[in-house]
């Protein structure tokens, strides 16, 4: 569904991706893992243009993503960035109905009702601005607001970070309902357990390359690989 081959790219001259391939695929979730610092957070801004590739390839279904954000969302990609990007000025419904009036199209899978009955929470809290949430609030409209925008792959970027642990269980409760439905993602997660639970497929990249590839199962029984890759 989604390839890399071969990404190199980074911030100016610093360059962080040095070579790196992996592959996500339809109807699956891939985990991608590693130390701060590796690569991972820079491997998402890559696929969706807000950094540019300096050389090899990205393809989804195929073909070459397009260069500029505003066009890899409309090829079918959401992306929930790790700073959440709501807009605070703007009330949650808000927030809602800008991805909503550019994406829903008639018959759309992801409509406001659905989404508001996905996240009840945010049916509460319509007309409250976006810096009056929590951040477990914010995290459910960052959410929401890309499966306003119908996608066929999800990524997100440490959808966990900061959040209370009741939170957490929500937000992986959310995300497994989402894959059951057989919802494209791609996941970026410092939470181990909660990476592996719900990916059927895991990468480990350290140093902007992939070091490991194999599924949630072979990860979670390799314990030499965590402890060398990611420290747990």
């Amino acid at each position: 569904m989604l390839e890399l081959n071969a990404v190199q790219s980074g911030y100016g001259e610093t360059q962080v991706l040095h070579g790196l391939t992996l592959e996500a695929k339809q109807g699956r979730v891939l985990a991608i893992l590693g130390r701060n610092g590796a690569g991972k957070s820079t491997t998402l801004k890559t696929i969706m243009g807000l950094l540019p590739v300096k050389s090899g390839q990205i393809a989804f279904d195929g073909k070459p993503i397009p260069a500029r954000p505003f066009d890899v969302a409309r090829t079918g990609i959401a992306y929930v960035p790790e700073t959440r990007d709501i807009f605070p000025s703007l009330s949650v419904r808000e927030n809602l109905e800008i991805a909503a009036s550019r994406f829903g199209a008639e018959g759309a899978d992801w409509t406001m009702e659905r989404v508001l009955d996905l996240f009840p929470r945010l049916g509460e809290r319509l007309d409250n601005g976006g810096t009056q949430l929590s951040g477990g609030e914010q995290q459910m409209l960052a959410i929401a607001r890309a499966l306003l925008m119908n996608p066929r792959l999800l990524i997100l970027d440490e959808p966990t970070e900061g959040l209370a642990p009741i939170i957490v269980k929500l937000i992986h409760d959310k995300l497994q309902e989402l894959k059951a439905e057989g919802l494209s993602m791609i996941l970026v997660e410092q939470n181990f357990g909660f990476a592996t639970s719900l990916a059927d497929d895991v990468v480990v990249v350290s140093k902007g390359q992939v070091v490991w590839t194999g599924s949630a199962e072979a990860i979670k029984a390799d314990e030499t690989a965590q402890h060398t890759w990611l420290g747990v």
